[in-house]
């Protein structure tokens, strides 16, 4: 049984797929153990009694926001251990803001992958770190690389020619983050252009447009970290992205 649950364990990393290891580590059946898998669900263990619905679908919430907690049903605590692969950030236009952005992207854990068709601007020098450089345009990368509900899509650029096939590509696919550079008349103008194209109310407000938090940034690397911020709130799925002084809000998640 250990070996069994150490070894699905493992090829869920190899494999770089989203699970748990969800274990009962205290009460009736404690040292009771299964993996899931995000999309096959139950891959390793035997499911008792104390695997229910509600465990289930707490666990599918905590396995979504990457998160891993400990949680009580009636006498028992069981402890659900999230196992993420690396999100991908896929970061379309390598201006200067590109820069600074895929660096501390990289710091936070995500597979970062920058992409645009100038060849001058998307060069080795000026990204040494990052997991890809991509010179193609849009339509190009999309063969390359395909986005899913773990992927994070960074529009750094409002050119048309750029941006127009993007959303194309990424219509109806479910994302995890769609952020946009521009204006906010630049994205009321975006929206409307993509409701004609066929976009819902629904599709279009989940689009973060204009990108980022509002920390009255002026340099590129203040940019990429008011981006990251909105980045990493959408991540877990928390936080009130105010100031924690003079606030009774938790510091940490628990």
């Amino acid at each position: 049984m250990v070996s069994g649950i150490i070894e699905a364990v493992a090829a869920l990393k190899d494999q770089e797929r989203l699970g748990a290891m969800v274990t009962v580590i205290d009460g009736p059946d404690v040292g009771s153990s299964i993996v899931l898998d995000r999309t096959d669900d139950l891959v390793a263990g035997e499911a008792g009694d104390w695997f229910d619905d509600d465990v289930l679908s707490d666990a599918i919430q905590l396995m979504d926001r990457e998160e891993s907690k400990a949680l009580v049903y009636g006498d028992r605590r069981i402890f659900v251990d999230t196992i993420a692969p690396s999100p991908i950030m896929l970061i379309f236009g390598a201006g200067h803001i590109a820069q600074p952005l895929s660096l501390f992207a990289r710091e936070l854990g995500f597979r970062v992958v920058v992409a645009d068709a100038r060849a001058a601007w998307a060069t080795e020098e000026r990204f040494p770190n990052v997991d890809e450089l991509i010179v193609a345009w849009p339509q190009d990368v999309f063969d390359h690389v395909i986005p899913d509900r773990r992927t994070y899509v960074v529009m750094l650029s409002h050119d048309s020619r750029f941006e127009i096939p993007v959303f194309a590509a990424v219509h109806g696919v479910p994302l995890r983050y769609l952020g946009a550079m521009g204006s906010r008349r630049t994205h009321a103008m975006r929206v409307e252009r993509l409701k004609q194209e066929g976009w819902s109310d629904a599709e279009t407000s989940a689009i973060h447009g204009p990108i980022g938090l509002d920390l009255k940034s002026k340099s590129p690397a203040e940019t990429a970290i008011a981006i990251l911020a909105e980045i990493i709130q959408v991540r877990y799925g928390a936080g009130s992205a105010i100031s924690l002084c003079g606030t009774d809000v938790a510091i940490h998640s628990l």
